[in-house]
């Protein structure tokens, strides 16, 4: 991800200094334009804007140690992903150090960098974000501030790959479920494919009913959606497969009906599963 952001702004007609924590992997780069730099400080020390895009947290901790010094009155722009109290401690750090600091949270993949596609969220100090805008804005086609928050693009972030990875892993075990009973996963697809154009309806629906904490069960409610699960439970572990994942959301879905919400709208399940932020 990092040389797509780097190469996206060459692209732009920005000068770009990179540095690489594994030496060699921004050749292609240097060939397109970029400047080297020895390591980070010396990176940093080349313009007033800093993209940081590495593995994790750890590798964050690591890079920022060796660059405090050069940093001091500078922007930086963490674009790795983190969880929310991890950015919010990146934020600490910078405020130690005299650092502007923009966390932000890219949302769509590698190949949507610098078109039109892509996504890309920032929170904490709005006059960094707005200073840099222009910049920000080769990198994708959508750049927004989130608010003062340091942690809430992170929060973004990881609600989407929530949903990324819980959908992907649903995906894969209705092909795994559908070849033990014999069915091509190339001749299940097509029937897939219906699935994902009614979900953003869906979508819509059932974040209007956690927002609103009403959940109308007049079309389909938690009870329903149990008996699906278990049946569908039932089907995977009859032919061997792993039902961990099923076995999770149905013991959630059982739970909301013993709580008293077999009626209500399967958008219900957020209250059972808890976490409900302030409404914004």
């Amino acid at each position: 991800m990092g040389r797509a952001l780097a190469a996206a702004l060459l692209t732009a007609g920005h000068r770009v200094t990179v540095w690489n924590r594994t030496p060699g992997r921004e050749a292609e780069l240097l060939a397109n334009g970029a400047g080297t730099a020895a390591d980070a400080a010396e990176a940093v020390a080349a313009s007033p804007l800093t993209l940081l895009c590495v593995r994790d947290h750890d590798a964050v901790t690591a890079v920022r140690a060796g660059i405090a010094d050069a940093l001091r009155g500078r922007t930086l722009v963490s674009a790795t992903s983190v969880a929310p109290d991890q950015a919010r401690e990146t934020a600490a750090w910078a405020a130690e150090h005299d650092v502007r600091l923009l966390n932000a949270a890219i949302l769509t993949p590698t190949a949507t960098i610098g078109g039109p596609n892509g996504v890309i969220v920032c929170s904490g100090d709005a006059e960094p974000f707005h200073s840099h805008r222009p910049t920000l804005a080769a990198l994708a086609g959508t750049v927004d501030h989130l608010g003062t928050d340091p942690g809430r693009a992170a929060a973004y972030d990881a609600a989407l790959l929530d949903l990324f990875w819980t959908t992907v892993h649903g995906c894969l075990h209705a092909f795994a479920l559908a070849r033990a009973e014999g069915i091509a996963a190339t001749r299940l697809a097509p029937y897939a494919q219906g699935l994902p154009r009614i979900l953003p309806a869906l979508i819509d629906g059932y974040a209007q009913c956690v927002d609103t904490g009403d959940h109308p069960g007049d079309r389909s409610n938690v009870a329903s959606a149990a008996a699906g699960l278990a049946h569908v439970a039932h089907t995977a572990r009859a032919r061997g497969l792993d039902t961990g994942v099923l076995d999770a959301a149905l013991a959630v879905t059982e739970r909301a009906v013993a709580t008293g919400h077999a009626a209500a709208g399967v958008s219900a399940l957020a209250e059972v599963l808890g976490g409900r932020p302030p409404r914004t």
